[in-house]
């Protein structure tokens, strides 16, 4: 898989992107998450890449022009499964749609700044609009790293256990995981649960749905109450 990241501002992205599983996923060439600096493409001895928008109001506006000209030369070399913008007006981020999207082969991500970009560039290239929660942030920077993320882990051979991503939380119908628990089996008068030292798998696995379910309902009933 190819992932494209277009950002005003690439120093939020270079660090993240390049650590841990996602690193992993590069260095065994399953990913290739590539960064393109929109100053890059900004005319003009000061490269700008923003102004202040019509009707006015605070703030400034990522401008059309930048990320014109960078959307239609990568267009011009792939063809991509998705180009996404990371919005709050986006369609919630799930893991049914990170699934989804780790079935792609080239996927493209917008990140906005300041009060965001230009609607001309959402109208002509944008296929999807993501937001990963009902709140505000900075910039798209930070959430383009969480659905990333989720989605390159899903690729496989990523991870180093086969099964891993398929039992994280939200792949099983109860939505989380059970607790889980390392040695030493009893920790300052802290015992893990005896089902988990006695080795009969089948237990195991129905002790673990339980918990799941468990977990589910509290959150579910925590929610409710907000």
């Amino acid at each position: 898989m190819r992932i494209d990241v277009i950002s005003a501002v690439v120093k939020l992205l270079e660090s993240p992107l390049n650590e841990s599983i996602l690193k992993r996923a590069q260095d065994k060439k399953i990913a290739e998450i590539v960064i393109h600096d929109l100053r890059d493409y900004a005319a003009g001895k000061y490269r700008h890449v923003d102004d202040k928008p019509f009707g006015g109001g605070a703030g400034m506006v990522l401008k059309p022009e930048p990320f014109f000209k960078c959307l239609e030369k990568l267009m011009s070399e792939r063809k991509y499964d998705e180009v996404i913008y990371l919005t709050p007006q986006g369609t919630k981020f799930t893991q049914k749609k990170a699934n989804r999207l780790s079935l792609s082969k080239n996927l493209l991500f917008i990140c906005g700044h300041y009060k965001g970009i230009d609607q001309r560039v959402i109208d002509k290239f944008v296929t999807r609009e993501i937001s990963i929660g009902d709140y505000v942030i900075t910039g798209g920077e930070a959430a383009a790293v969480v659905v990333i993320d989720a989605i390159v882990r899903l690729l496989p051979g990523v991870l180093g256990d086969s099964e891993s991503a398929l039992t994280d939380s939200f792949q099983t119908e109860a939505g989380f995981d059970a607790p889980v628990y390392t040695r030493p089996a009893e920790f300052e008068g802290l015992k893990v649960p005896g089902v988990l030292l006695e080795g009969n798998h089948k237990e195991i696995a129905g002790w673990r749905a339980g918990q799941g379910q468990k977990k589910y309902k509290k959150v579910k009933k925590i929610r409710s109450l907000k």
